[in-house]
């Protein structure tokens, strides 16, 4: 396996290629991270809407929802969350902070529109009619409670989620085959799922399908809308990931393993 300080120095590499990708592949590979964490999210919220036992319905989902960072890390895409470590290679001057940003907000936008087209395809495939539309009740629920948090609560759980993916991602990145990669990145991904933290892609589902399943299936669901999701969730989830995973996991680990001591 590689070692941490290879791991770094791996990424400075890997983070250059990331950046320099042209305006319409960033956001092409963006839609598809999208689409790949809906299906994570999807499936996991299926497997655990007829446990009734609350704890284990959640750890079940928790072992599902891995399948999303499994793909987006194997099959190729970009995923905004995961790409706050490239403040490594701005960190060591391989790249501007200017073109850091271009590749967060481009491939932010991709992640949003693949969430949202799979929001829109399990509501109107009625997908979501599954177990007696327990699963749209469901689905509508977990929008609520997602819209329902504090600002400050909202960018804490999205501090404390993005610190676990980075590192997960990290983790695959020491790996050097599939099941290493595999085994590494769903350990840290089951436990921010378990422990109810915010992700920010994850949410770009979670919350609209919540609002389309919500009209769809004409469940009620007071202070659910465009606005608090965007406003209450998006926004400061977003805040919270760049500071867990560009400033607690990607800074620190630039001034570990790779910042010049006389610097």
């Amino acid at each position: 396996m590689n070692s941490p300080a290879e791991i770094a120095r791996n990424y400075v590499d890997i983070g250059v290629r990331k950046i320099s990708l042209p305006v319409p592949k960033m956001f092409l590979l963006g839609i598809l991270a999208g689409i790949y964490i809906a299906f994570g999210a999807v499936a996991s919220q299926a497997v655990a809407v007829s446990i009734p036992l609350a704890s284990v319905a959640k750890f079940a989902g928790a072992c599902v929802f891995p399948v999303g960072l499994m793909l987006v890390l194997c099959a190729g895409s970009e995923l905004f969350t995961g790409n706050c470590l490239l403040i490594i290679p701005v960190l060591e001057k391989k790249a501007s902070v200017g073109r850091m940003l271009k590749s967060w907000l481009f491939v932010y936008l991709g992640n949003l529109a693949g969430s949202i087209l799979t929001a829109l395809a399990v509501t109107y495939g009625h997908v979501l009619s599954l177990f007696d539309s327990g699963l749209a009740k469901s689905v509508v629920s977990t929008a609520s409670g997602k819209v329902s948090m504090s600002f400050t609560d909202a960018i804490i759980r999205g501090i404390l989620c993005n610190i676990l993916v980075c590192l997960a991602v990290w983790v695959s990145f020491a790996a050097k085959e599939l099941a290493g990669k595999i085994i590494g990145l769903m350990l840290p991904v089951m436990v921010f799922v378990l422990c109810g933290f915010e992700h920010s892609v994850a949410n770009m589902y979670f919350v609209p399908a919540g609002i389309f399943a919500s009209s769809e299936y004409g469940i009620a669901a007071d202070g659910l809308n465009w606005g608090t999701f965007f406003a209450r969730n998006l926004l400061p989830v977003t805040i919270g990931n760049i500071i867990g995973g560009s400033v607690i996991v990607g800074c620190t680990y630039w001034f570990c393993y790779l910042r010049k001591k006389n610097v």
